[in-house]
């Protein structure tokens, strides 16, 4: 044990205070207790760190001052801190955390600039050129705003930048490229803070220059529709609205791009009435994609126009909603384009669908069968003709065994041309006789 004038016991200043810690952190006593942490010194201890965060120079200073903030989030989580007797009253621990982010932000904000985040800045604005809907006068707007920046960005590293092209994916991937060689360079953000300054200020102007080049949505329907030469066919604008005198002039001309370009880009039932009526008439492969899209949600008139199309892509889809027995007119009108898309894979399916409840859809899968000319539909269709309750339905399928003309569906025929039902006679009668063979 040691005397009590020993040198191991440390000396109290001649006033009688307690010494200040040098780095702004209170010291633990020598018993090796923690000292109490109280709101007031947690308040001394952060007004100490943010005087130490004016003061600092470097990101090295900046990493001393965020480790002391750490050590005094830990403590405030910790503390045991007083509740306030009223409840409306602020409690003190919140008051301190409050102060705490206030410092946090200051810090994050004397961080910094860094070579990353011109690269981030650059990335981000590439991605912006490379996913926008320019207009032409926006396109040439983005080429010159990149130029503007390559010459600034070389003039800051003293090293010349080259343009990859002039459409947008070649522009994303130039500034993509300058921000691969900015990460490349090794910028220090203490000894090349400037430098760092200078290029994110770059970016930003490229980035303000990109956000205010033109796009499609910056014009009206009408702006839109005059920049791709919708309005150029008309002489004069005779018909009202000039949109249909236009697609008038369209559908004459042959041109479905220009009709689903309108289809597109105008909000008008009549006029999408109109489009549509017009594709349906054309039965152009251009719309394919298009009415693809919208037969997904059943649309009756994009479905028809596939039909006239008579690509075999939407079969399958097409089988689905021919099975639709809740919706008689979906069936029918899928039934007709089956029918005129002429797949044999549809066979079957719609064959079933000639044992449906609803007269107007064993009709339309009658004629179906018909226009595919399977020849495995001529017994069905006989079943049908000589069986159905329905006469109208029972003359669809002597059609059908008619559009099939093979010798057999046309002997099924043959034997109702005294049928009570006039439709059935006409088709019995259509018929042509079988050729007789050599004598």
């Amino acid at each position: 044990m040691s005397d009590e004038g020993s040198d191991d016991e440390a000396e109290e200043p001649e006033n009688g205070e307690a010494a200040e810690p040098e780095n702004g952190e209170a010291e633990e006593p020598e018993n090796g207790e923690a000292e109490e942490v109280t709101v007031e010194s947690l308040r001394e201890r952060l007004a100490a760190i943010a005087e130490r965060l004016d003061a600092a120079e470097t990101e090295d200073d900046l990493d001393e001052v965020e480790a002391q903030v750490e050590d005094l989030e830990a403590d405030l989580e910790a503390a045991d801190l007083p509740e306030p007797d009223d409840e409306d009253e602020e409690a003190p621990a919140e008051d301190v955390e409050g102060e705490l982010e206030a410092v946090k932000e200051d810090l994050e904000e004397a961080r910094g600039p860094y070579a990353e985040d011109v690269a981030e800045s650059l990335e981000g604005t590439a991605s912006t050129v490379e996913g926008g809907d320019w207009t032409d006068d926006g396109e040439d707007e983005l080429v010159a705003a990149v130029d503007t920046f390559l010459e600034s960005a070389g003039g800051i590293l003293d090293r010349s930048f080259d343009r990859e092209g002039e459409d947008p994916e070649s522009l994303a991937a130039t500034l993509r490229s300058v921000a691969d060689d900015v990460r490349e360079v090794g910028l220090d953000p203490d000894a090349d803070a400037e430098t760092i300054a200078d290029l994110l200020e770059a970016a930003e102007v490229l980035e303000t220059s990109v956000d205010e080049a033109e796009e499609w949505a910056d014009l009206t329907v009408r702006e839109q529709l005059a920049e791709h030469g919708f309005y150029d066919v008309l002489d004069h604008r005779k018909d009202y609205p000039p949109e249909w005198a236009a697609l008038k002039v369209w559908e004459k001309r042959n041109e479905p791009e220009m009709i689903l370009l309108a289809l597109d880009k105008l909000d008008s039932e009549f006029m999408e009435d109109h489009c549509m009526e017009a594709l349906n008439r054309l039965g152009a492969e251009e719309a394919l994609d298009e009415m693809l899209q919208l037969a997904q949600r059943r649309d009756k008139d994009a479905i028809a126009i596939l039909g006239k199309i008579g690509s075999e892509e939407p079969v399958e889809d097409l089988l689905e909603f021919a099975e639709a027995d809740s919706d008689p007119g979906l069936q029918t009108t899928t039934l007709k384009a089956l029918g005129e898309i002429g797949s044999e894979d549809a066979t079957q399916t719609v064959a079933d669908r000639l044992a449906s409840d609803n007269p107007e859809v064993r009709s339309a899968a009658a004629r179906s069968l018909g226009l595919i000319g399977d020849t495995r539909a001529v017994d069905p269709l006989a079943a049908t003709l000589a069986e159905d309750e329905a006469d109208t339905v029972r003359a669809s399928a002597a059609w059908a065994l008619n559009a099939i003309g093979t010798e057999r569906a046309l002997e099924e025929v043959r034997a109702y041309t005294d049928d009570r039902a006039y439709l059935v006679q006409a088709e019995a009668e259509r018929a042509p006789e079988p050729r007789e063979g050599p004598a």
